[in-house]
Order: structure tokens, then C-alpha cells, then sequence
């Protein structure tokens, strides 16, 4: 009887030892996973752009074929200021993603580390249950029952066995729970530090590209500077940069128009189809309901009758609650069969009509400087300026005057690497001559978010920004708007 006990001691311990190595070995036979969440997102994310800039670039590609062909210096730096621009904003991207990923492994080290103190605190409480189980003779029920005793012992004693082997079950739950926790834990934990693997490559690359690129660009511009010099000089050139301006404003203001419309029309789909499955889950709970009533009231006149209740009476189904209708900001992702892609609705306005009108006066200038020209003043024997151009040094932050969605970000000939915010309401918020472009078309930012870095692109003589305000495509003066 003593070895049997002992032999049933002894399996519970090495139980014990194996939930042990579970919890602080299992990590060496976890596997690096081949693809990080990482770059199953970033894959996805890119995927989703690919169909909205193809719409730009075909926008692009219209408002150039409109021009007469001749040959215009700045075309030649657009590859290299694209390229440089490219680099800096997944420079920034990755700096940001590295932020986020330490705070991500700390995090999880933390959440570890409790894991691995309640784990040991469930070891030691599960051993001593058992030393105490052991020691007490672990008699089992049915030889309780047959041995004899006063019966009111025998009920009492089975009881404190079923309050000892609930607590038993309950304890070896929990630990199977906390075991499998550290190895979640440890699993996503290595998907992190992967993650950063990935994100040190990639910077290695992209500051190899910016190098390079930024050598390209200085040694264009030396071999341009004659004819860059002269082609500022022309009056006609810049009556096509701002017909070009002008082209790319409308176009894009008929667009926005168009995914709007588009985004109403998902929106009032989306809202049909939760009516209906609310209206399909009262009456399905109707019926349910409807059913269960007249089940209760087969069953009362059984009663009153002395007759059994039936077997084969139907059970009323209870069905799990419809889960809640998905947020705003995951609506476009998360879409039904037949509603709108999401490129079909990715420079929908983001911000209420009139929230910029409400801010005039109050906005702040959009990067640090002086202001060299102001709107309306002349461009020596050209028109007159549509906006501002201020004074920065290059690599200046650029931030959105305002809450809105970014609408283009490309580079465009005589303004270089352009970015254009809508901020609903058919005002636009337009920022040229930039080093780098720091979000893409379809990001929705908020007044004094970093955009763009200043710069002199596009052709331009000196570092800075151009700045213009536009409402319904028409330029118009922002000192009344922005506090320079």
C-alpha cells in the first residue's frame, strides 16, 4: 500500500517536473518563424496603396501630357530628389518602428517575468497539496465507502477529497493556462526581436540609398546649374507650374468628390446591412421567445393533467450574440463581400466641412523661417506668387496646418517633392520645394504633424518651403489664415 502510494506520489512530482521544463525550457524548441507579423502587415499595407497610387499616377501622367514637350532641367534631379526623398521617410518610418518594438520586447519581458512568479507560486502550492495528499494516505473513494466506518465520517471525508481534488484541477488549470502564456509570450517575443533584425537591415539599406542618391543629386546639379539658373528666369516657365498647379488641383478636388461619394454610399450599405441583421437577430430571439412560451405552457397542462413531460419536447437553440459593428477607422479594411475597396474611398475627406474654416487666424506656420515672398507680390516679369515661400534650412520639419488627409505626395515638376492636404470643405493645404515627403497619399494627419522635411527640390535656388492655402481650386492669401 506504502509503494503504491509512493509510485502515485511519484507520478504527480514527475508531472511536476515536466510542466517545470514546460515553463522555463520550451523556449529553446520554439521555432523562428519564417515570416514576421511585421512583414505579413507591411506586405498588406503596400498592397492597399498600389491601387490608389496607380489612380495618381495616371493623374500625374494626365496633367503632363496636357504640356507642350520640351525639355525642363528639373525633370533630370526628379529620379535622385524622389529616391532621397523615399529614403528619408522609411529612415523615419523604421526609427519610429524600432521605438515601438523595444517598447513591445520590454513590455513583454515584464509580462514574463510575473508569468514565471505566479508559475513558481503554483509549483509550490501544487507540491504541497500533494506531500499533504501523500502523507494523509491519499485513500480513495471506494475504499472509503467500503471500509465500514460511521457513514457521517465516511460523507465528511468525501467531501474534503472533492474540495481537495476540485482545488487540485482548479491549480493544474491555472498552471496549464500561465505554461501556455510564457510560451505565447516567448513566441511573440522572438517574432519582436526578428522584427528588429528586419528593421536594422532595412536601415542599413536605405541610409546605403540615401548616400548615394544624395550624391547623384549634388553632382546633377552642378552639371544643371547653368540651365537651372536660366529656366528660373523664364516668365512662361512659371505660367505652366501654376497651370500645372491648377490642373492637378481640380483633378484631384473631383476625385475626393468621387471616393466621398463613394465612402457615403459604403457607409449607408454598411448601415442597411446592420439594420438588417439586427432586425433578423429580434426576430429570430422573437421566435425563440415564442417557442420557449409555448413549450413552458405544453409543460404546465401536462402538469395539471398528472401526464409525464414529453422526451422528445424541442429545445429552444440560444444563438451567440451578433458581434458589434466594426469602428470607422477599420471599415475600409474590414469590408463585406461587394462594398467599396479601399483604394475606392482613400482620399475620402477626414475631417468635418467646416472644421478649418473655424480655425482661421489660429493655425500655425507650417515650418520655422522668414518669409521671402508673399502671395500676390510679382516673380520678376512672371505672375504674381499663389503663395508663400519661407525661408528654412534644409531637412527643416515641416508639420499640416490643420487636421486632414494627405491627398498627393509625389514629386511634380516646378515644385518638386509635393505634398497636398485636403482638410474637407474643399480646402486644400499645399507644401512644395520639399527634401523628403514623411507621409503618403491616404495617411490622415493632425494639425502640427510632421509631414515633410524642407528642402530645395524640384529646381529651386534656395532651401525652404512654398506654401499656399486653396479653397474650390482657387488660391488665396493665408496671412489672414496662419500666424507666420
Amino acid at each position: 500500500m506504502a509503494v503504491n502510494r509512493s509510485r502515485r506520489a511519484g507520478a504527480w512530482f514527475a508531472a511536476l517536473g515536466v510542466a517545470a521544463t514546460l515553463a522555463f525550457g520550451g523556449g529553446d524548441a520554439l521555432a523562428a518563424k519564417q515570416q514576421t507579423n511585421r512583414s505579413k502587415q507591411k506586405a498588406a499595407a503596400e498592397a492597399e496603396r498600389v491601387a490608389l497610387q496607380q489612380k495618381l499616377n495616371a493623374l500625374k501622367k494626365d496633367i503632363g501630357q496636357t504640356e507642350s514637350a520640351r525639355e525642363d532641367a528639373a525633370d533630370t534631379l526628379a529620379e535622385s530628389e524622389e529616391a532621397i526623398s523615399n529614403a528619408n521617410r522609411q529612415l523615419r518610418e523604421l526609427a519610429a518602428e524600432t521605438a515601438e518594438t523595444n517598447e513591445r520586447i520590454t513590455r513583454l519581458s515584464g509580462e514574463r517575468e510575473r508569468l514565471a512568479a505566479t508559475i513558481a507560486g503554483q509549483k509550490q502550492q501544487l507540491a504541497r497539496l500533494l506531500r499533504e495528499q501523500y502523507v494523509a494516505g491519499n485513500e480513495d473513494r471506494i475504499k472509503l465507502l467500503l471500509s465500514g466506518d460511521n457513514p457521517n465520517r465516511i460523507n465528511r471525508d468525501l467531501q474534503l477529497m472533492s474540495y481537495v481534488s476540485q482545488a487540485q484541477a482548479k491549480l493544474i488549470e491555472s498552471l496549464r493556462a500561465n505554461l501556455a502564456a510564457v510560451e505565447n509570450n516567448q513566441a511573440e517575443a522572438q517574432n519582436a526581436k526578428d522584427e528588429l533584425e528586419e528593421i536594422a537591415e532595412e536601415e542599413r539599406q536605405q541610409k546605403a540609398v540615401l548616400e548615394q542618391q544624395k550624391a547623384k543629386h549634388a553632382a546633377l546639379v552642378a552639371n544643371l546649374s547653368k540651365k537651372l539658373d536660366t529656366q528660373r528666369k523664364e516668365a512662361g516657365r512659371l505660367e505652366r507650374d501654376e497651370q500645372r498647379m491648377g490642373a492637378l488641383v481640380d483633378r484631384l478636388n473631383k476625385l475626393i468628390e468621387e471616393q466621398a461619394r463613394a465612402a457615403a454610399a459604403e457607409q449607408k450599405r454598411r448601415e442597411q446591412l446592420a439594420a438588417q441583421r439586427a432586425a433578423k437577430a429580434k426576430a429570430e430571439a422573437e421566435a425563440r421567445a415564442l417557442a420557449a412560451a409555448k413549450a413552458k405552457a405544453e409543460r404546465e397542462r401536462l402538469a395539471r393533467e398528472g401526464k409525464p413531460p414529453r422526451r422528445d419536447e424541442p429545445k429552444v437553440a440560444v444563438k451567440p450574440e451578433p458581434k458589434p459593428e466594426p469602428k470607422p477607422e477599420t471599415r475600409v479594411a474590414e469590408r463585406d463581400e461587394g462594398g467599396a475597396r479601399p483604394s475606392d474611398v482613400a482620399l475620402a475627406p477626414a475631417a468635418p466641412a467646416g472644421a478649418f474654416a473655424s480655425l482661421k487666424g489660429q493655425m500655425a506656420a507650417p515650418v520655422s523661417g522668414k518669409i521671402a515672398a508673399k502671395f500676390g507680390s510679382k516673380r520678376g516679369d512672371g505672375p504674381s506668387w499663389k503663395g508663400v515661400f519661407i525661408l528654412a534650412h534644409e531637412g527643416a520639419e515641416v508639420r499640416s496646418v490643420a487636421q486632414g488627409r494627405v491627398v498627393f505626395a509625389d514629386w511634380l515638376r516646378g515644385f518638386g517633392n509635393l505634398i497636398i492636404v485636403d482638410h474637407g470643405g474643399q480646402y486644400m493645404s499645399i507644401y512644395g520645394n520639399n527634401q523628403s515627403l514623411l507621409k503618403r497619399a491616404g495617411d490622415i494627419v493632425k494639425g502640427g504633424d510632421v509631414i515633410a522635411a524642407a528642402g530645395n527640390s524640384g529646381g529651386n535656388e534656395e532651401s525652404g518651403l512654398y506654401f499656399e492655402l486653396r479653397h474650390q481650386g482657387r488660391a488665396f492669401d493665408p496671412a489672414g489664415w496662419v500666424k507666420f
